[in-house]
Order: C-alpha cells, then sequence, then structure tokens
C-alpha cells in the first residue's frame, strides 16, 4: 500500500516552507491526496523522495536534463490529457469508461477542445488539398508514413486554420486521409472505426472493437511522438507537418513500432505451451516487448480495457499473458493488446500499428493546437560533455 506523508513530514523532508510545499502542489510536482479532514492532505512518500531526489541533484546539469528527459518531472503544461494514479484522462474524462461509447470523433472534439456537440469531421474544408490517395490494399507499419506524405500536402496558405471551424474539418480530414492510407480505400463521410471495419470484412461486433481500440489510442500526455508533434507545431510548421512527424516518432521500435517487436514475439511461440518459449526469449533480455510500462506499475488500463473480452474467449490468450506475468511480473502494454487484437480479428498484418496510427494522430493534433494556442518555440538547451574548445 502507499505510504503517505503529513505537509509536516513532507515540507521536512524536502527542506522547505509548506508554503513552498504547497507551490510544489500548485505546479504539480507533487500531488495532495485528500483525508477524512477536509482541511488536511497527505502526500505520497514514494513522490516526495523522488522530488527530494531532484532537488538534492540542484545544480548538476547532466543529473537535472536527464530526469527531466527520461520520465521525469514535468516540462509542460498542458490541459489535454492527465495521467494519474494508474489512470488516464482526456480533459478530464476518464478515456477507459469514454472508450466504452465514444467514437473516435467525438473523442477528438474533446481532445481538440470543440464546443459542446461539434464533430470536426465534416467536409474537406477549402484550400485543403490532398494528393492521390493512398496505395492499393493500404499501407501499414513503416511504409505508411510515406503513403500518407504522398497523399497529402501542405495548404498553400493557411488562412483557413484561423476560423476554428475550418481548422477543425480540415483536422479532421488529415485523420480521415490517414485511415483512407491505412486500409486502402477512399476517405469517407461515415465513422472511422467502420470504414476500417467495412475494409477489413468485420461484423458489428469487430467494428466496436476497433471503436473502443482507437478512443483509447487517442492521446498519452507528452509521449515521444506526442512531444515531436508538438516540437514541430511550435516551429510554425503546418498540422500536416506535424501528423507527418508524429508518425516517424511512432514508428520507432520503442514506441508504436514496439508492435512488431510483439509480432514477432507471438510468432516464436509454442501455443500448447507458451512458458518455455516465452523464457528463452526473455533470456538476456530485462523483459519481454508488450509487456509493463513505467507510468504504470499496476498494469497499463488500456491494455486492460481491449484485452478484458479476449480474455474471456481466447484460452492460449490467456495462457500467453498468464505465462509472461508469471516470468517477468509485468502485465500487458497496450501494443501487446494491440496485436492481440489484430491477431483475434484476423486483421492483416501492420493493422496494430495502423490503429495505434490512426488513433493516435488525432493526439497529436490535439498537442499540436494546445502548442499553437500557447505559443512559444520550443528549445532546450543542451548539456555539452564533448571536448573542451
Amino acid at each position: 500500500m502507499t505510504a503517505y506523508l503529513t505537509a509536516t513530514e513532507a515540507a521536512a523532508r524536502l527542506g522547505v516552507s509548506r508554503q513552498t510545499l504547497y507551490a510544489y502542489v500548485s505546479r504539480g510536482l507533487i500531488e495532495a491526496h485528500p483525508t477524512d479532514d477536509p482541511r488536511v492532505r497527505r502526500y505520497p512518500a514514494e513522490a516526495v523522495a523522488r522530488l527530494a531526489e531532484a532537488r538534492h541533484r540542484g545544480r548538476r546539469p547532466r543529473e537535472v536534463a536527464r530526469a527531466a528527459l527520461d520520465w521525469g518531472l514535468p516540462v509542460l503544461e498542458t490541459a489535454v490529457t492527465l495521467i494519474r494514479d494508474g489512470r488516464l484522462y482526456y480533459r478530464g474524462a476518464d478515456a477507459v469508461a469514454l472508450a466504452e461509447t465514444a467514437t473516435l470523433e467525438e473523442a477528438a472534439a474533446r481532445l481538440w477542445d470543440l464546443p459542446s456537440g461539434d464533430l470536426p469531421f465534416g467536409d474537406l474544408p477549402p484550400g485543403a488539398a490532398f494528393g492521390p490517395g493512398a496505395p492499393p490494399g493500404g499501407a501499414s507499419g513503416g511504409d505508411l508514413l510515406g503513403a500518407f506524405a504522398a497523399a497529402t500536402r501542405d495548404e498553400p496558405t493557411a488562412s483557413w486554420q484561423q476560423d476554428p471551424a475550418r481548422l477543425a474539418a480540415g483536422s479532421g480530414a488529415l485523420v480521415r486521409v490517414l485511415g483512407a492510407c491505412i486500409t486502402g480505400g477512399p476517405p469517407e463521410a461515415v465513422p472511422l472505426h467502420r470504414h476500417c471495419a467495412v475494409s477489413w470484412g468485420l461484423g458489428p461486433a469487430g467494428a466496436e472493437a476497433l471503436r473502443r481500440a482507437l478512443v483509447l489510442c487517442a492521446d498519452h500526455e507528452l509521449n515521444a511522438s506526442g512531444f515531436t508533434a508538438r516540437c514541430v507545431a511550435s516551429a510554425g510548421a503546418s498540422l500536416r507537418a506535424a501528423v507527418v512527424a508524429g508518425l516517424a516518432a511512432l514508428s520507432g521500435s520503442r514506441h508504436g513500432g514496439m508492435t512488431d517487436r510483439v509480432e514477432a514475439l507471438w510468432d516464436a511461440l509454442d501455443p500448447a505451451d507458451p512458458g518455455p518459449s516465452l523464457r528463452r526469449q526473455l533470456a538476456g533480455r530485462e523483459g519481454l516487448p508488450g509487456f509493463g510500462h513505467p507510468l504504470y506499475p499496476a498494469g497499463d488500463p488500456r491494455a486492460a480495457a481491449l484485452l478484458a473480452p479476449l480474455l474471456a474467449e481466447d484460452p492460449g490468450l490467456r495462457a500467453v499473458v498468464a505465462a509472461a506475468e508469471e516470468l517477468t511480473g509485468a502485465r500487458p502494454a497496450l501494443d501487446l493488446a494491440l496485436v492481440a487484437l489484430r491477431r483475434h480479428l484476423g486483421l492483416p498484418r501492420g493493422a496494430a500499428f495502423g490503429l495505434f496510427a490512426l488513433g493516435r494522430s488525432v493526439g497529436w493534433i490535439a498537442q499540436a493546437l494546445e502548442q499553437r494556442r500557447t505559443g512559444g518555440l520550443i528549445r532546450p538547451r543542451a548539456v555539452y560533455v564533448g571536448p573542451e574548445p
């Protein structure tokens, strides 16, 4: 169970006054949890210890830089997505609960902060320019970046982006074109999960599974691709450029490209007895691809939501997950769940990455739009460790 400190204990541990402790809370550096007494708050001892260590590093630039960039202290303010206490929230709404009923279009309206009831996927806006479309059969994995870049081009002027309605419609059109690149069909004025389901020959149950997956993939705070999209937007580039940049980052093997590593893991399993083959693959590794997430020590809630119906139906999947958890102590992450869903539905190879990219494109646009409103160029400084001049 989580250990907690009183305000006096936490301030003493940090070597600051209680007023400074409260300032840390207001800045998001540490969380205050309620108690039975509404006037009293308590503070997680582990979080206090991490903050104390960060303060102890003080002016050592190399350590400060490493702590900030490697799952470290917050570096940007955002109203888009929150990860707290093992849960994920889109502008205050629990993402898992939202995925029970919402479409990706509805998640986009929330993440893009559109007026209540407005959906952003209307007709293509004036000035938005789209190229020849996706390759026959669709694109997946590393091919998706090239297909999307070829199927779109930057608008000749940015005037349409200044009108909120046209900006939302243009953003929605970008997501639609990405969906078309994934499936190989033309963009359609239907919800994206239905577009994918029809393209892949799925029935209503399969379409519902895709809908849930797309919403759960929509955003994840300052992950590598989301931060990349913000950096590109901060430089004044187009939203299309932000999506291209997000795709490039997502394709990496430590991000959305992890789905390829999970596929390879699965290919090497003995379905009758996955334990020994998992043990062989774990040899010499720190963990298994698709299991464990630093932000969710108790398990990735997105993966749990996607896997719950699959585990109920598939004893082979239950055996794989149980054996991996026993070997590593880690629970499934989103990458594993997307690959399991692809295999369960019989989707083409690479569709797990495609679903990840399609859902996450909404988050890239949300991050880019927020960065535009915030203003300012994201331009951190580096700690130089090379030879002195």
